[in-house]
C-alpha cells in the first residue's frame, strides 16, 4: 500500500523535496534560531549572570549587615543592624570604627546603602556621633542626616573572571592577552567559537534521522518505535562524538573543520537512506528472455 501511494505520488508529480519539505522547512527554523541564541543570546545572558553573581559575591551591604548580628568589616569596622525591611531600610544601626588612632561611633535610628558619584555610601538618619578626642574628652554630636563614606572598605582586586561559554565570537577567535590569561587558551576559545557555528547543524541532523527513521523503511503495522528508538540512538552518538570533536580541537585545530564535516555528513547519509526509500522501485524481469519479450511487447 505504501508503494502504491509513493508511486502515485510521483505520477503526479510530487518530488522527493516535495514529501520532506515541510520538516525541512522547520529543521531550517530551528537551525537558524539556534545559530542566533549561540552568537548573541548566549554570551549576553551568561555574562550578565556572571556580572550579577559577582555583585552579589563583592556586595558591601551584604558583607557588612546580617540583621541581629554584630559583623567586622575591614579595617576596624564593626557594623550592628537590629533590623532590615525588606525595601532595604535598616532600622537602629551602631557603626563602630576603630582605625588604629582613634576610636569613632555611629548610632542611627535609620540608614540606608546608596552610591554618590559611584561611591559607595551609607546614608543614616536621626542618629549621633561619638568620638574621644586627644585629651581624652568625649565629643558628640546629633545629626539629621549623616553620610558616611564606604569608598575605603569596599576596595577588592577581585575581577570578573569570563569562560569561554560567556565571550562573544570576536572574543573567541581574536581574544586579547587579559582573556588568553584568565579565559584560555587560543585553541580552547577556537573550539568554543566553532562549536558555536556548528552545534545548531545538529538540528538538521535531527531531523534527517526522524524522517529515515519513520519513512526510511517498510510499512509496520507495529509501529515505527523501534526504528525510532535506534534513530534516537545513533543521533545520541552522533551528539557524543560533536562533543568529544570540541574537547580534541582545542588541542590540534585543524579538527575545527570536522565539527562541521561530521553533522553535515550525518544529514546527508540520512536523507540518502530517506530518498532511496522515497523512490518506487520498478520490478526487475527474472531473466533476459523476460526482458526481451517486454520490451517487444
Amino acid at each position: 500500500q505504501r508503494e502504491q501511494e509513493l508511486t502515485a505520488a510521483y505520477a503526479a508529480g510530487v518530488s522527493r523535496w516535495a514529501l520532506i519539505r515541510p520538516a525541512l522547512q522547520i529543521a531550517l527554523i530551528v537551525t537558524v534560531v539556534a545559530l542566533l541564541v549561540n552568537v548573541f543570546v548566549q554570551p549576553w545572558a551568561q555574562r550578565e549572570g556572571r556580572r550579577q553573581a559577582f555583585a552579589i559575591r563583592t556586595d558591601l551591604a551584604a558583607l557588612l549587615v546580617e540583621e541581629g548580628q554584630f559583623v567586622q568589616g575591614p579595617d576596624g569596622l564593626t557594623v550592628y543592624v537590629q533590623q532590615i525591611e525588606q525595601n532595604g531600610l535598616m532600622k537602629n544601626l551602631f557603626v563602630y570604627l576603630d582605625n588604629g588612632k582613634t576610636v569613632t561611633t555611629w548610632d542611627a535610628e535609620t540608614a540606608r546603602f546608596g552610591r554618590v558619584d559611584g561611591l559607595p555610601v551609607l546614608t543614616m538618619q536621626n542618629g549621633s556621633m561619638q568620638r574621644y578626642s586627644s585629651r581624652e574628652v568625649l565629643n558628640q554630636l546629633s545629626f539629621d542626616q549623616q553620610v558616611f563614606d564606604l569608598s575605603p572598605y569596599a576596595q577588592t582586586t577581585e575581577r570578573i573572571r569570563f569562560k569561554p561559554s560567556d565571550l562573544w565570537l570576536t572574543d573567541l577567535f581574536d581574544p586579547t592577552p587579559a582573556l588568553l590569561e584568565t579565559a584560555g587558551t587560543r585553541g580552547e576559545l577556537a573550539a568554543e567559537g566553532h562549536s558555536r557555528l556548528a552545534s545548531p547543524f545538529y538540528a538538521l541532523a535531527a531531523m534527517a534521522f526522524a524522517l529515515a527513521a519513520i519513512l526510511g523503511g517498510a510499512f509496520s503495522r507495529t509501529g515505527y518505535t523501534g526504528r525510532i528508538a535506534k534513530a534516537a540512538g545513533a543521533f545520541l552518538l552522533l551528539r557524543v562524538i560533536g562533543y568529544g570533536l570540541v574537547a580534541a580541537s582545542a588541542w590540534n585545530g585543524a579538527l575545527n573543520i570536522l565539527q562541521y564535516v561530521v553533522p553535515l555528513a550525518a544529514t546527508a547519509l540520512a536523507l540518502r537512506i530517506l530518498f532511496r526509500a522515497l523512490k518506487p522501485r520498478r520490478r526487475r524481469a527474472s531473466s533476459p528472455l523476460a526482458r526481451v519479450k517486454a520490451r517487444l511487447a
